[in-house]
């Protein structure tokens, strides 16, 4: 059974601040977990689980023992921050990437600044994930990746793509040959365009957009014309749009 301690413990790991004290995050779900445990890229502090579940899954389990604890529906549900909760949760360490200049300059680099809604981020690791796009680049205003609510939009993406926070500025300093191709109003019409790959593709807040200075590292400004009478498409669907864009031009 869960202590009232650890119940607390896990509780805190749904917000930021102890997250990154902690270097560890909460994943939940079956089929997510599954992924985790089979694919061994991040390490597992700590796995709760239904008897269920547990017994339906002694082959994958059979390194994990002595993480292991079994704990029953009303017991995730303390834990968990779905509104249903699933038949495990686990506690994994935030990895650390430290060398990406290997693949920044062979692939298209999605940068995000500023994206705040945790659907949308991930939407964008799913999208990434989906035409092998090994690396995101975001802002410090940007949501973290860890937030629970983007480790289930992502559907395992996280796994495969790393995300990294960085001053954008300094990014593309390093990388000054690099096109980079800013997704603006006004900008031109991006099914008319040659897109070229390695290069960065930068995607704004839901809201705001790109910001004016982050404006000025751009090089290629384009836009997804507008054909019919939506207002306008959020920022996981654009990405999307583009990403097979520059895909198809391969």
């Amino acid at each position: 059974m869960l202590s009232k301690a650890k119940i607390k413990y896990l509780q805190s790991l749904q917000q930021k601040k102890h997250r990154q004290r902690e270097k560890v995050f909460l994943v939940e779900g079956e089929k997510i977990i599954d992924e985790v445990l089979r694919q061994h890229i991040f390490k597992i502090h700590s796995i709760y689980a239904t008897e269920d579940w547990i017994n339906k899954n002694k082959t994958i389990l059979a390194s994990y023992q002595n993480r292991l604890t079994p704990t029953p529906l009303n017991g995730l549900k303390k834990i968990s921050s779905l509104k249903t909760p699933n038949s495990v949760v686990a506690v994994v360490e935030t990895p650390h990437y430290t060398s990406f200049a290997d693949k920044i300059q062979t692939s298209l680099n999605l940068v995000l600044e500023n994206i705040q809604d945790p659907g949308n981020m991930g939407t964008i690791i799913r999208i990434a994930d989906w035409f092998g796009i090994p690396h995101i680049f975001c802002s410090k205003g940007c949501v973290d990746i860890y937030n629970s609510k983007v480790i289930q939009a992502s559907m395992g993406g996280f796994l495969r793509v790393q995300v990294h926070y960085i001053d954008l500025e300094a990014l593309f300093s390093q990388y000054p040959s690099l096109p980079v191709y800013g997704a603006v109003l006004g900008g031109d019409n991006v099914f008319k365009q040659s897109l070229k790959t390695p290069s960065f593709l930068l995607i704004g807040n839901e809201g705001k957009g790109l910001s004016d200075p982050i404006q000025k590292e751009i090089t290629h400004k384009i836009t997804i014309p507008k054909m019919g009478g939506a207002e306008s498409l959020n920022a996981g669907v654009a990405t999307g749009i583009l990403c097979a864009l520059f895909a198809s031009q391969l």
